[in-house]
């Protein structure tokens, strides 16, 4: 049953993606914000998805703890491809940090670049990467738009407990706003080998946010230790 849950889960999946990147094709000649809006879209599709043909209940908690007024960043734990639809959904249009590899697929590498998303090149020194923090504090200063990012740098099992990578205190520190960090259990479902999904419950939990003004390392060790704890008690 699980097996069939699965393969119809993909294939209305994939499918309702083509069907969206073909119908949006014409928001590459205009503004941003209409591209933006089939990105939300996509997010509620893919949590309807795992909904109808998963069993699988998805429950957003501390919703409060998103600024209204201000701007902020969002460092979120990375478990699944479910995040990087659904947290469109649960966010004010995100700006995203992603492998350069991303801009380079037909269409979709379009797509990103249109809403700004921002590429770095991972475990390497280049030109792109030395001044990739300007750019960012660059376009989240000119955008009413949260950057989000994963500072774990891929996805992880849930029980797995990697480094938060340095680049999140530079951030921080460059950016000097509010970090909301997000914990999130999707790997139990929407695991990262496998084609499998499975049919539990899918908890995106949103923290309380860490404030600017504290050093970068000390900032990194209580954004990890707030996310994993977290993690833990949700899973």
């Amino acid at each position: 049953m699980q097996i069939l849950r699965s393969i119809l889960f993909n294939i209305f999946l994939y499918t309702g993606i083509t069907i969206v990147f073909l119908i949006a094709l014409p928001t590459l000649l205009l503004p941003a914000k209409f591209t933006l809006l089939f990105g939300k879209f996509l997010g509620y599709y893919v949590i309807f998805l795992v909904r109808f043909f998963l069993n699988t209940v998805v429950e957003i908690k501390g919703k409060d703890n998103i600024p209204k007024d201000e701007k902020y960043f969002v460092a979120s734990a990375h478990q699944s491809i479910f995040e990087t639809f659904a947290l469109q959904a649960v966010l004010n249009y995100p700006v995203f940090i992603l492998k350069k590899e991303l801009l380079r697929i037909p269409i979709f590498g379009l797509y990103l670049k249109k809403i700004n998303s921002i590429e770095i090149v991972r475990d390497k020194t280049t030109k792109d990467n030395i001044n990739f923090f300007e750019k960012v504090s660059k376009i989240i200063k000119n955008e009413k738009r949260p950057l989000l990012i994963f500072p774990q740098g891929t996805r992880i099992k849930p029980d797995e407990i990697v480094p938060f990578k340095k680049g999140v205190g530079r951030i921080y520190e460059k950016l000097n706003i509010p970090c909301v960090p997000i914990a999130l259990n999707s790997g139990k479902i929407w695991p990262k080998i496998g084609t499998i999904k499975h049919s539990s419950k899918i908890i995106i939990s949103v923290l309380r946010p860490i404030n600017p003004g504290l050093h970068k390392d000390e900032f990194v060790k209580i954004l990890q230790t707030t996310i994993y704890e977290e993690i833990k008690k949700i899973s």
